[in-house]
């Protein structure tokens, strides 16, 4: 069961000199800056391995006092994929045609966003993260997890960068309810379906979105005290 059982001493922390700590944040600052999120993939096939490192990378997050309450489902079976296809699709229809407010429809709108997902299909991996609200012993009785939402948010970022270090592409999928997720993939009621992730390879002419505008500069998304 994970936790925390004891501390020990701090032995693999690396201390750099100011100029390479500085050069080491840009240099990761300026990888991440180039991702992007692509709906259109090639149908080439992600290396297990290379999903199983960025899992391992995921898995490594901080945590509510070590529980790691997380749960990922790599999707790769073509019938699996076009199950959840069509489970996200006829959530995404209702969604469309009645829950979705005005205000966000005007915002899909220049993404060309509608309920139809091919890239659910498309894509070689789809990945489902699940938040575990609790945890179970051997013996079956229950305890709680702490932070759940902040620590699967974390892994979540973690997986993402991983997956952009890898070289691969990917789009954040979350068409509510995520229900049928548990059902498809075979996960328990105490997990709830957050994210998915739609993982591979773009497109050679693969498109992405134009905004309106960079990322907002350091001096809107930060204060000094």
């Amino acid at each position: 069961m994970p936790g925390v059982t004891a501390l020990e001493p701090l032995a693999d922390y690396r201390r750099y000199a100011p100029a390479e700590m500085c050069e080491r944040a840009r240099a990761f600052y300026t990888n991440i800056a180039r991702r992007r999120t692509v709906r259109d993939f090639d149908s080439a096939q992600v290396p297990r391995e290379v999903l199983e490192q960025c899992l391992l990378a995921a898995g490594a997050a901080p945590s509510g006092a070590n529980q790691q309450p997380w749960f990922f489902t790599v999707i790769t079976e073509p019938s699996v994929k076009r199950k959840i296809r069509e489970a996200a699709e006829a959530e995404e229809r209702e969604f469309y045609a009645e829950r979705a407010p005005q205000e966000w429809l005007e915002a899909l709108a220049p993404l060309g966003a509608d309920p139809n997902k091919p890239f659910l299909e498309d894509a070689p991996a789809l990945i489902a993260i699940f938040a575990q609200k609790y945890g179970v012993r051997a013996d079956g009785s229950r305890f709680s997890h702490y932070y759940v939402p902040e620590s699967v948010g974390i892994a979540t970022g973690f997986l993402i960068a991983a997956l952009h270090q890898a070289g691969l592409a990917r789009v954040t999928h979350t068409p509510s309810p995520m229900g049928f997720l548990n059902t498809i993939c075979g996960r328990p009621k105490s997990e709830k379906p957050v994210v998915l992730l739609v993982v591979g390879y773009p497109k050679a002419d693969c498109r992405a979105p134009v905004y309106g505008g960079v990322k907002k500069p350091l001096a809107e998304i930060s204060s000094w005290l």
